[in-house]
């Protein structure tokens, strides 16, 4: 099997990486599992990976707690896999408070797709992270990517505004609401009204959903006489539960898909996506090496003159850049 040439620094590739390539579930699930663990050596295969990835479509699912997006990724998975395509799915679950790992319950929902060869699920716990995402969220993808499935689906926790982070990890982002939630419609509002690129009511069955498919609808159109969008965006009825409305979406993102390469956008958003993930590894490379200078407790007493009004954020902040060797930013100013 030829190689693509990669621009790792090493030229070894890991036995584990050659049998990913060629579909070996359980090397998937080691690398998953040693990206998760912050592994040292899932740098280096990840760096390995990279050069294998950029074929898969992946797709985020967001949208409040209680909307039924496990449901909705489930039938959806089910239809990709009706079309021959093989599926990929992260679930990123709340932290458990106990444990600090996640609380299983997608993995629960979607128990009927794991005994599915073209089907990998796996939950993450976000343990923290800002915008619905686990920390490990992009590497997993890349993995997956790698391992040619053919769409990768990331579903996150219901964060509300905070779910923005998706536009960073996905190319085509659903929204998912639902009726008679009037919060949804007040965060998309807020913020996340742009980062929509398919808008999904589900639980259609239920009271007041045309009111909230005609409410999205003038939002959109508002949104549009600001500023012209060259995709329309669609908004879907489903009924996850039943299915009904999924074949309808499961269009809408092939056709989505089709339109990011044909206007040029796909490029785009992978620029937008690498630049945000090279930034991502530059500032944990930054905050590690502020770790390993400055001591737990040295920190603490630097953020308690901050809030004791002894010293300023800015002069505490200057301090650290001049201990790792940085241009402190009140010098730059």
């Amino acid at each position: 099997m030829s190689t693509p040439p990669s621009t790792s620094t090493s030229t070894s590739t890991p036995p584990i990486v050659e049998r990913l390539l060629v579909g070996d579930r359980r090397a998937l699930a080691r690398v998953v599992t040693l990206v998760e663990n912050n592994a040292p050596e899932a740098r280096h295969i990840l760096a390995q990976l990279h050069a294998h990835g950029g074929r898969a479509h992946i797709v985020g699912v967001t949208g409040s707690p209680g909307a039924g997006k496990s449901t909705l990724v489930t039938g959806l998975a089910r239809e990709l896999r009706r079309r021959d395509q093989r599926v990929g799915i992260v679930a990123v679950d709340p932290t458990s408070p106990f444990t600090g790992g996640a609380i299983l319950g997608d993995r629960i929902r979607m128990q009927e797709l794991a005994g599915d060869p073209g089907v990998f699920i796996r939950s993450m716990a976000s343990r923290g992270s800002l915008g619905g995402l686990a920390a490990a969220t992009r590497e997993v993808v890349r993995a997956l990517d790698a391992a040619r499935y053919d769409t990768i689906i990331i579903e996150t926790v219901g964060a509300g505004q905070a779910e923005v982070e998706i536009v960073r990890a996905a190319q085509t982002v659903v929204v998912v609401v639902v009726p008679g939630m009037g919060d949804d419609i007040q965060a998309i509002k807020a913020g996340i009204l742009e980062i929509a690129d398919i808008f999904v009511v589900n639980k259609a069955d239920r009271p007041g959903a045309d009111q909230t498919a005609a409410e999205l609808r003038m939002l959109l159109s508002l949104a549009e006489d600001r500023r012209e969008r060259p995709w329309r965006v669609p908004i879907l009825k489903t009924v996850a539960a039943s299915g009904q409305g999924v074949p309808e979406l499961a269009d809408k993102l092939a056709a989505h898909r089709d339109f990011l390469g044909a206007s040029g956008q796909l490029a785009d958003r992978s620029g937008r996506q690498a630049r945000s993930e090279v930034l991502a590894l530059l500032n944990q490379a930054l905050l590690a090496r502020v770790a390993a200078t400055v001591g737990a407790e040295e920190w603490e007493r630097l953020i308690e003159d901050v809030v004791a009004r002894r010293a300023d954020p800015y002069s505490a902040a200057d301090q650290i850049a001049r201990r790792i060797g940085l241009t402190p930013s009140s010098a730059a100013r």
